[in-house]
C-alpha cells in the first residue's frame, strides 16, 4: 500500500505559504511515496515539482474554482479557468483525461460542492472523506456517508497550505509505484482514507492570513 497525500498547496497557490522544495522535503520526512500538488486554478506548482530530485512520486494537478466551489483535477499538466460552471469543469478536465476528486465538498466556508449541487459528487471518480483542515469531523463524516451511498471511492488529503502540515490528511492506495498506476486505483477504489486533523490555532492563523491576502489584493495600488 502507497502512502499519498492526494491535496497538497505551494507559493503558487495564492493562499499558499511553503515552496515547492520545503513541501517535498517534508513528504519524504513523513514517509510519504506520493503526493498531488494541486494549486488554486494553476499547475505552475506541479511543473516546477515535476522537475525537483525527490524520491516522492509527484502527481500534478490543480484544484479548479467553479461556480458551485472546488474541484480537484488529477493527472493534469494544464488549467482551466476559474469561474466555469461545475458541470463544465468536469466535462473540460474530463477530456484532458484527468481523476476527479470532490475535496471538503460538505464545509459550508470552504466552497464545497456537495452544499450547492446535489449532483455534484455522482460525477467525480472520488470524494474526499478525510481533509485535515476541518475544525470538527461533521463535513468529514457527511462525505464519507455520500461516498459509501453511491458506491465512490474515498479518499483523504492533507489540504496543507504549509509544509509541516502535508501528510496530516493521507490516502492508502494499492498500487505500484508510478503516478498512472495510482491513478487508475484512484478510480477503480483502491484507496482507504485517513489522517490527523490540524491543530485549530495553525488553521486559525492560515484562515487569517488567507482573508488578510484576499482584502490586500482588492486594495487599489
Amino acid at each position: 500500500m502507497l502512502r499519498c497525500d492526494l491535496h497538497i498547496h505551494t507559493r503558487y497557490s495564492r493562499d499558499g505559504e511553503s515552496s515547492v522544495e520545503d513541501i517535498l522535503r517534508q513528504a519524504e520526512a513523513v514517509g510519504l511515496d506520493a503526493v498531488a500538488i494541486t494549486d488554486h486554478d494553476t499547475v505552475e506548482g506541479a511543473l516546477h515539482a515535476l522537475q525537483c530530485r525527490t524520491s516522492v512520486i509527484v502527481i500534478p494537478g490543480t484544484e479548479i474554482s467553479t461556480k458551485q466551489g472546488h474541484l480537484l483535477a488529477l493527472g493534469v499538466t494544464k488549467a482551466f479557468p476559474k469561474g466555469m460552471d461545475f458541470f463544465e469543469a468536469v466535462h473540460r478536465a474530463r477530456e484532458a483525461g484527468a481523476v476527479l476528486i470532490l475535496p471538503h465538498p460538505y464545509h459550508m466556508w470552504r466552497h464545497g460542492v456537495g452544499l450547492k449541487l446535489r449532483a455534484g459528487p455522482a460525477l467525480v471518480d472520488a470524494i474526499e472523506v478525510f481533509n485535515s483542515r476541518y475544525i470538527m469531523g461533521t463535513a468529514n463524516r457527511k462525505a464519507a456517508m455520500v461516498a459509501r451511498n453511491l458506491g465512490k471511492p474515498a479518499v483523504g488529503g492533507s489540504d496543507a497550505h504549509q509544509a509541516r502540515f502535508v501528510g496530516y490528511g493521507y490516502t492508502l492506495v494499492n498500487a505500484d509505484r508510478n503516478p498512472d498506476a495510482i491513478l487508475e486505483a484512484i478510480r477503480t477504489g483502491k484507496t482507504a482514507a485517513g489522517g490527523k486533523m490540524t491543530p485549530l490555532r495553525s488553521y486559525t492563523t492560515q484562515s487569517l492570513k488567507s482573508s488578510w491576502k484576499k482584502i490586500q489584493a482588492r486594495i487599489p495600488k
